[in-house]
Parts: structure tokens; C-alpha cells; sequence
């Protein structure tokens, strides 16, 4: 497993990627706008910095609305052997984000024994390599 996705809360989408552009020379590679809330997807080349705001009401929203660090990413070879392994571990399944495994940006969302949130993905995030 390689962390290649780091997820930060915002609560202004685009002030936020001009900031990372600007004081990281991050490249914008993608943008979703769900119902669940919207994202601009950052890269600087092998990782995914995906900078969220969530729709107020949502499970995934901060109730403090304050910016933070909201997830992480690990890419795998191997789905199912990684969810084994998190489940053996103590982990526990959270849901999925897409429903075709085999495209970027997909991915399986877990809580570790603490609840802290993280991913898996078998081919990364858009700006991964």
C-alpha cells in the first residue's frame, strides 16, 4: 500500500486550489460535483490532493465547519486482499465511492478501530501515478 490521496474540508473550494496552486505549484486535474458535495482535485504529480466541501447535513460534513484533514488514500494491487487484511486488522467496511473498481477515483472507504476515515483504490486517484 502507497498513501497517494490526502482529503481536506473547505469551506471555499476555489480560494483553497488557488492557494495550492500558488504556494505549491499543485496542477488542478479534475472536479466532481455530487450530491453529496463538490471537489477540486489536485496533483503534483503522484499524489491526489482532493480539497471537498460537503452539502450541509451530510454524514461526511464537519458539524464544526471549520477546514480540516478529512481522509487518506492508500493505492493496493489488490482490493480484495486489502479489505481482508483491514478487516482482519480490526478495520471496518464504510461504503464505496463509484461502482466500477477498475476506474480512477474509485474507492472503498474504511474506519480504522479509532474511526479515523481512509481509502483504497486499485488504480489511484486522477494525478496519481
Amino acid at each position: 500500500m502507497k498513501i497517494k490521496h490526502i482529503a481536506i474540508v473547505v469551506p471555499d473550494l476555489e480560494a483553497a486550489a488557488l492557494f495550492y496552486e500558488r504556494a505549491c505549484g499543485m496542477k488542478r486535474v479534475g472536479r466532481d460535483d455530487l450530491e453529496m458535495g463538490s471537489g477540486i482535485y489536485l496533483s503534483d504529480g503522484d499524489t491526489n490532493l482532493a480539497l471537498l466541501r460537503y452539502k450541509p447535513g451530510h454524514p461526511l460534513a464537519p458539524t464544526d465547519g471549520r477546514a480540516s484533514v478529512h481522509h487518506f488514500g492508500f493505492q493496493v494491487d489488490d482490493l480484495d486482499a486489502a479489505e481482508r487484511a483491514i478487516v482482519e486488522a480490526g478495520g471496518t467496511f464504510f461504503f464505496s465511492l463509484g461502482d466500477d473498481p477498475e476506474k480512477k477515483n474509485f474507492e472503498k472507504k474504511f474506519k480504522d478501530p479509532f474511526g479515523v476515515v481512509f481509502d483504497i483504490s486499485k488504480n489511484g486517484w486522477e494525478g496519481t501515478r
